[in-house]
Order: C-alpha cells, then structure tokens, then sequence
C-alpha cells in the first residue's frame, strides 16, 4: 500500500538516546531541557529569532487569533486546511473569505480590500503547500487599514522567499509539526513572531497564562510541547538534508515523466526556496480526477484530495461563494510524497495516471 506521506522516523536507538536523557532529568513537561534545546536548534535552523514550541499545530493558530483577532472578522482564504477556519470560528471571530489565485493557489491579494468593513481585524492567509502568499501586498493593505496579519504556515519548514524565513512575515506565523509533515515531533507546532509584545502573551497564553507558581498574566490554555514530542524532534532535525534530498527527487521524477498537457501544478511565487512539501495536481473536471483516483486506489495507491471540499461551503462558515477556490478543490488531489519512494512504485503511479487521464 503507497499513501500520500510516510513519516519519516528516525533510528530507534537515536530516540531512545534522548528518552534516556528523559529518563535521568525525571521531566516529562513544562518546558523541560529538551524542549528547549529543540527551541535553540530550530531557531539557527531556520534562521529566526522567536520561536515557540506548541502541542500541535492548532494551538498557535488559536493563541495568534485570541492575541491579535479581538472577536472581529478575519479574512481568509477558502482553500486550506479545515483548521484555519475552524479556529476562526472557535475563538469566537467571523470568517470573510476572499477567493485564491487560480495558479499561486493563495489567496487573491487584490480582492482583499474590496472584504474589509469596520468590524475587520486581522488577515489569516495560508501559504499553501509551502507557496508563500504575496506578502509584500498583504502587508500594505494591513499597514494601510490598520489590521494584523497571521499566516498559517503549516507547510512551511524550511521555506525562504527572497532569502528570509517564510516564519519572519506577518505579525504572527505558525507552524505544524504533526507526523504527517517533513519535519515532525509526533504531534506538534511552533509560533513564531518579531514583536515582543505578541511573543509574551503568546508565551504566557500556551502556558495557562502563568507569570510565576502563583501569580499570572492573564487567560490562558495549555499549549506546552512534551519532552517526549521534543526527543523525536530532536531526533528528526539531523536527517532533515537527506528528507529533502529524497523528496526532491520524487518531485523532479513527476514533473518529468506526467502527462502537463492534461495536468497542471501549481505555480511557486518567484524568490521561493521550496521545501517539495506537498505534489498537488489539477485535473481538467472532477470526473477525470475521480477516474484516476479511482485506478490508483484500485492498486493500493491512495492520494489525497488536499483541500476539498472548499472551506467556505462548511456550514458553519457563511457559505459565501467562491468560484476559482470551489472549483480547484474539485480538481486538486495530492500524490504520494515522501523520502523513500522508490522508483518502481513512481512508475506505477504515473503510468496509471498518464493511462486514465
């Protein structure tokens, strides 16, 4: 069976090294040696100043919308994963949508604008697949409205547009480390952000809004990272060369050998260093997308449809309609993608796609 990812899992024997570690501290949690050696590597590895190491990678999204979203309406894209809208609603905010470009697949920072009212307080945009939105226009219509902006970044490690870290734009970035993500801690996220304002409640937030044992700043939840999600971290960072070496060349094999006169890809904004996150698709219509998925699954080959359906047909959003992002999210789905693939199964899946388009 070939699904869409694999996670990668490092030596066993280099996990237990630093569950010993562990096991000799007796600190399980609360911001142990290991998460913070985690934080301390991150920060060099991705060349950025403030990082914080999260139970998931929903939390900082939560936390950034509660620090910055002031129960407003965010603007949003339709074309995510479910968590961005989700957390929208959850933190007791209203989603605005604002349709994406139909190559960049971000959201269409020329239509932004014309969804701004005066209960707008904040942008929440998604580089989606690793593609980074056009931040230098976001950042001028937030600058020129006085709003925030937060990017969900989740597919984002490793990324650099114009040299800098994809995590240095916006007030607010987060980041997923879930297992299914090319670097991972299990289960996992990070914050990132430049002002030290925002870094100290979003530090104190993650940590039920403690000051000290018994005083505290204010409101908070518990969005810690555990020391046994930052062993695998820990574990996984030596490794991240060869995970993106291997998953390079899955991609370089697909872009050579499928059929692009049936097909499109998504367009990578230019200055972009990209980190072979994902391998989206797009069909034609959604009956040619279901034949191949349909033969793929036949063979034990299971894609994604990544993301579908659009977020704005969910019930709870508003069910504003938005054609390009309804349309791409029929057509879209995600190939397998992972640092292992070998060639044999590579060819069995694109000679049954190339075979069924």
């Amino acid at each position: 069976m070939i699904n869409v990812t694999k996670t990668f899992l490092p030596p066993i024997e280099e996990y237990q090294q630093q569950l010993q570690r562990i096991w000799k501290n007796e600190w399980l949690t609360n911001r142990g040696a290991l998460v913070q050696e985690l934080e301390a590597n991150l920060k060099q590895y991705l060349n950025v100043s403030t990082i914080i190491c999260m139970n998931n990678g929903t939390i900082p999204l939560q936390i950034a919308l509660k620090v910055l979203g002031n129960n407003g309406e965010i603007i949003t894209t339709p074309f995510s994963y479910v968590a961005s809208t989700a957390t929208i609603a959850w933190e007791h905010c209203t989603p605005v949508f604002v349709d994406i470009h139909p190559e960049y697949l971000t959201i269409d920072e020329t239509k932004i604008e014309a969804a701004i009212t005066p209960k707008t307080t904040a942008i929440l945009a998604t580089h989606v697949f690793g593609n980074p939105c056009h931040v230098e226009a976001i950042e001028a219509i937030a600058k020129k409205h006085q709003l925030k902006v937060i990017y969900d970044a989740a597919h984002c490690f490793g990324v650099t547009y114009k040299g800098n870290s994809l995590f240095n734009y916006g007030d607010i970035s987060t980041c997923s480390f879930h297992a299914t993500k090319i670097f991972h801690t299990g289960e996992g996220g990070a914050l990132f952000c430049n002002d030290k304002n925002y870094e100290l409640q979003s530090f104190y937030s993650h940590n039920f809004g403690h000051k000290s044992a018994t005083e505290f700043y204010g409101m908070g939840i518990n969005g810690k990272l555990s020391e046994l999600q930052a062993a695998m971290g820990l574990s996984v960072l030596p490794y991240m060369h060869k995970i993106l070496k291997g998953r390079k060349r899955v991609v370089a094999y697909y872009n050579k050998n499928l059929d692009f006169s049936k097909l499109e890809k998504i367009k990578l904004r230019a200055d972009t260093s990209w980190n072979y996150s994902y391998y989206p698709i797009i069909f034609k219509t959604e009956a040619a997308l279901l034949k191949v998925q349909k033969a793929l699954n036949e063979s034990q080959i299971f894609p994604r449809r990544y993301f579908y359906p659009s977020l704005n047909t969910l019930n709870y959003s508003g069910k504003q309609k938005m054609p390009i992002s309804e349309s791409i999210a029929a057509r879209i789905v995600c190939l397998p993608l992972f640092k292992n693939l070998n060639e044999t199964d590579l060819k069995l899946i694109v000679k049954l796609i190339n075979k069924n388009l």
